[in-house]
């Protein structure tokens, strides 16, 4: 029986059909990516993917390989089983900085926290915490010094810190008294990591436990009184010198000391 050229042409397309529904079967669905891994750009570019096809893993943002390939192939319509191991990033102890330490309890894996410390005597300006990316340490904090208010007036006596700037932590503040007072108190001061001063300043306090004033005045009552004493005794002898010497020339005048014979031969 002869076959009719429309038949044999139903016939050609419906095996094509058949070859393209058995192709199909047989390719593969695209790939999902396992936990940590993402499908790589490259494999992203196939629409399809055949028997035989390969198609490749890569670690996801902040990780890292650990292990594997990461290569899948497609084979009867199914993928092998991906062989790609990733880790978290590690972004190592922050560098050291100056008068500071870190609390890395939590790890320094991508996503950790950890704590920023200032040794004692230094206190913190910027952030707290610092967290690991994957481009590394966030924040920038420091450790700036302590440093304590100018130090304190003392009534007749004074400190010895001659500097324009405030005193910082650890710095010592020495008190000296004004002649004749006596310190009472801590003779130095430091600056403590509170921002003050670890004790407070002395007082100076009269040699001789009187008031100020009164024993100044005693003391100029003294100077007059002596003065005074010293002019009238001067005052004295020079009376008692000048009624002397009147008294010696009285006494040549009327030449009562002259004998009775010396008188008479001059009368002549």
């Amino acid at each position: 029986m002869e076959v009719s050229m429309g038949t044999r042409a139903r016939r050609g397309v419906k095996f094509l059909l058949i070859l393209l529904v058995v192709k199909a079967a047989a390719d593969c669905s695209i790939p999902k990516a396992p936990g940590n891994t993402v499908l790589s750009d490259q494999s992203l570019l196939l629409n399809i993917f055949p028997e035989g096809v390969e198609a490749y893993f890569d670690c996801a943002y902040g990780y890292v390989v650990e292990s594997g390939s990461g290569k899948i192939t497609c084979v009867q319509s199914i993928w092998t089983e991906p062989d790609l191991v990733c880790k978290k990033m590690d972004c190592g102890p922050p560098k050291a900085k100056p008068n500071m330490s870190f609390d890395i309890s939590a790890g320094t894996l991508v996503g950790a926290d950890i704590r920023v410390l200032c040794n004692t005597g230094f206190k913190l300006s910027g952030p707290s915490y610092k967290k690991c990316y994957p481009k590394g340490w966030s924040g920038n904090p420091k450790c700036h010094i302590i440093s304590c208010g100018p130090p304190g007036n003392v009534t007749n006596g004074r400190s010895l810190w001659d500097s324009k700037d405030d005193p910082l932590y650890g710095d010592v503040i020495h008190y000296v008294c004004n002649q004749g007072y006596t310190l009472i108190g801590n003779s130095s001061t430091s600056c403590s990591a509170s921002g003050g001063y670890d004790s407070p300043a002395p007082t100076c306090e009269d040699a001789h436990g009187g008031a100020v004033d009164t024993n100044e005045g005693l003391g100029h009552t003294a100077v007059v009184i002596s003065v005074i004493c010293v002019a009238s005794v001067v005052c004295l002898l020079a009376l008692c010198l000048h009624r002397f010497l009147l008294r010696r020339k009285g006494s040549y005048d009327t030449r009562e000391d002259l004998k009775p014979e010396l008188l008479q031969f001059q009368n002549l």
